[in-house]
């Protein structure tokens, strides 16, 4: 189906982060949009807001009329929802065009100079401070980010449509839709082995991006994996590096080393060497890529970072309470690694929620060591998303593992009582499931006392 001449875009799980990113980009090209999703959030309703029709009961009788027409209608959907659902089976059964969600993100890209950017973590970081360097040096670009820009209180970026910045996602290899002139690997490390089976499936989905390169296009890979392409990487031989890095008022100063010199007075307001990691591939390609080194100077201080990534809530002489996405162990060390680095010698409680139970059973002995690195511990149910239970596979189970005196499980109700009755100086709170709705709860409840 040729975009231009689709009047309707009717999303099936609209609410979600990267299916909701294409829903703006529709409201901006000028079509009818509208949508189902599971549940209401803050997404959903900032659609709403926008003039998208959205509901949640999954019913053809829900679906607006304009949206039946099915010569004038395209059907984007997520692979996350269940092949039950009514209103898929009724488009398809219909002869709709439906497409993927990455399927379309690759129809929107091809004829765009097209910067993508891949990894089992960072990418969402990364992407955003991609696109926001190009937005800021006012490159014509459109950005399709994983998560929601501090700055611009949006999941999508428009500033034209000469260029492209993508999340390139590795769930159900969506990445191999995209045809990139520039593509960025942050790590490749085993996730989703509930899609690959095994580690070297993942790995081999992830060669297979590096050839959807264009002719001539370029790859940007962090020092140490075992890929060929322009390297980066933190006071280290890569071909782009951090250098002499001091911390300031909670921020990185450093100079950047380059293939042809060092470039100098660079500022990052986002702690964790992770994160300093990620905007080190965002201006190697961006310098790559010709915007000017003062202009990338003033671009990379204003950045403020992307909500749930270490985005600090409150901050007091008391108490300092960060909330975080982190759902992997090695993201769970990054934050932890993080938290040292700002706060050191003080007393950190993680309040982590599980996500999914096919993770927590693939990576259950990576989450307790990852998780007995805090000084107390205390975990939610686990959040199934897509799955249903699987014996033998709780939050219980896992608490048995992690080797640390101060733990607990604790449910939703007591969240906010327990955690007022730790004398952590430093709280946590993180997963990618909906202990992101718990946050401005606990902000609360936390700030009434101190």
């Amino acid at each position: 189906m040729d975009l231009k001449s689709v009047h309707n875009v009717y999303f099936i799980g609209i609410g979600g982060i990267g299916m909701s990113a294409l829903a703006r980009y529709f409201v901006a090209e000028g079509k009818s949009v509208a949508g189902y999703d599971r549940t209401k959030t803050e997404i959903t309703e900032a659609l709403k807001d926008l003039g998208v029709y959205v509901h949640f009961e999954d019913a053809i009788a829900s679906i607006p009329t304009e949206f039946l027409d099915k010569e004038r209608t395209l059907i984007v959907y997520t692979p996350a929802i269940p092949q039950s659902h009514i209103e898929y089976n009724y488009f398809k059964d219909q002869g709709f065009e439906l497409l993927k969600r990455s399927a379309v993100l690759g129809e929107i890209t091809k004829n765009t100079f097209c910067l993508a950017v891949a990894g089992t973590h960072g990418k969402t970081t990364t992407t955003s401070i991609l696109g926001h360097l190009m937005k800021a040096c006012d490159v014509p670009m459109t950005a399709f980010l994983g998560g929601v820009s501090e700055n611009y209180n949006s999941n999508f970026i428009l500033n034209g449509t000469d260029v492209t910045v993508v999340e390139a996602d590795e769930y159900d290899r969506s990445f191999l839709t995209l045809s990139p002139d520039m593509a960025g690997i942050t790590s490749m490390d085993a996730d989703h082995l509930d899609i690959y089976g095994a580690p070297e499936e993942l790995t081999k989905s992830f060669i297979d991006f590096t050839k959807r390169l264009k002719p001539g296009g370029k790859l940007f890979v962090k020092n140490g994996l075992p890929l060929k392409g322009i390297t980066y990487g933190i006071e280290d031989d890569a071909d782009y590096s951090a250098q002499h890095i001091k911390i300031a008022n909670g921020s990185y100063e450093f100079d950047l080393k380059t293939p042809t010199g060092t470039l100098h007075n660079f500022k990052f307001n986002l702690p964790g060497r992770h994160n300093l990691s990620n905007a080190i591939m965002a201006l190697a390609m961006t310098v790559e890529y010709g915007i000017p080194h003062q202009q990338l100077v003033k671009a990379l201080a204003s950045f403020k970072g992307v909500k749930r990534r270490f985005t600090y809530q409150l901050k007091t002489d008391n108490v300092v309470f960060i909330d975080d996405y982190a759902h992997h162990p090695e993201e769970i060390n990054a934050v932890h690694h993080a938290v040292r680095e700002m706060y050191p010698g003080r007393k950190v409680l993680a309040v982590f929620q599980p996500h999914l139970f096919s993770r927590t059973r693939d990576f259950a002995d990576d989450f307790a060591k990852s998780l007995s690195q805090f000084d107390e511990v205390m975990l939610l149910d686990i959040y199934p998303a897509r799955e249903l239970p699987m014996e033998g596979i709780t939050s219980e189970w896992l608490l048995k593992k992690i080797k640390n005196n101060s733990k607990k499980l604790v449910e939703k109700s007591a969240l906010l009582s327990e955690i007022k009755a730790s004398d952590a100086f430093v709280i946590l709170t993180i997963g990618a499931g909906d202990i992101g709705e718990q946050v401005k709860h606990i902000k609360q409840g936390l700030e009434l006392e101190n």
